[in-house]
């Protein structure tokens, strides 16, 4: 029999909080009461594709260890991925006028890491290394070891959209400028631009469910980590941060999203006002 869920499908209670509590577990994305008809929508199909019926039973499904493929699917599924270039411009604009120079000015010959956590298709990492290299051309002789971007998410199949840096005109239009547009983009194919490779270079993507451990990362000397702390319980936030904490070099960043905050981390970073934004350096 093929499952007919649809989105006014009838979610029991019991159902809801099962699913809720995989998906925390899963994944950190705490989702909030009566939230049916999100859940209902993005697993409709995955659901009718596998022949499974009810949202008690999928979550049945999930826990036996032949279902990680499904498990990525529905996670996958659930996952927000809304992004676009240059999102907010004012952490770039710090990046560019602020933490660069400041990089520059320590000199070494190793180039800036930067940490881009939940990077989704690589509209933010992308718009990192266009910033390094205006910076560059705006500054010759400065920061000549360059930097190198780490980009990662729980998403494959965001990833894959991500290293092959292709976007359809959609995309492209959502802050992207006809100038940088021509200045690091092929296009492609009709309507299909493609990240230069002296850009894409710069980038290394990689799968990582926040929740893991981030010592197979490396040291970063700043850390994106914009508009995803926001799914997360208080408990997991505070976890997050502190381990990311752990990940910085003793000075670097950390850049949140604009509605997000340090609460009880006070021992750990300093708060720098930027006017517009703030970030917060590890102590």
């Amino acid at each position: 029999m093929t499952a007919r869920l649809n989105a006014t499908s009838s979610v029991s209670v019991d159902e809801y909080q099962l699913f809720r509590d995989f998906l925390q577990q899963a994944c950190g994305i705490l989702l909030g009461d009566n939230k049916q008809y999100l859940v209902t929508s993005r697993l409709r199909k995955i659901m009718e594709q596998e022949g499974i019926e009810s949202l008690g039973v999928l979550v049945q499904t999930l826990k036996k260890a032949s279902s990680r493929a499904l498990k990525e699917t529905v996670v996958d599924a659930m996952t927000t991925n809304e992004t676009l270039w240059f999102r907010d411009n004012h952490p770039f604009r710090i990046l560019s006028d602020i933490l660069l120079p400041e990089f520059s000015e320590r000199g070494g010959i190793k180039p800036v890491r930067i940490w881009s956590a939940a990077c989704s298709t690589g509209q933010e990492p992308y718009s990192m290394t266009m910033v390094a290299e205006e910076f560059k051309r705006a500054k010759p002789g400065k920061l000549k070891s360059g930097i190198k971007v780490v980009a990662t998410d729980i998403s494959q199949t965001v990833l894959a959209n991500a290293k092959s840096g292709e976007y359809e005109m959609l995309a492209i239009g959502r802050g992207l400028s006809k100038e940088r547009l021509n200045a690091y983009f092929v296009e492609k194919a009709p309507g299909v631009w493609k990240v230069k490779p002296d850009l894409m270079k710069h980038v290394e993507f990689r799968l990582l469910n926040l929740l893991d451990r981030y010592s197979i990362l490396g040291k970063f000397d700043v850390i994106f980590c914009r508009n995803v702390l926001i799914y997360f319980s208080a408990e997991l936030k505070l976890d997050i941060l502190s381990r990311m904490h752990q990940a910085l070099n003793k000075g670097g960043y950390l850049v949140l999203g604009a509605s997000e905050s340090l609460n009880g981390l006070s021992d750990k970073f300093e708060m720098i006002q930027c006017r517009p934004g703030i970030i917060y350096r590890a102590i």
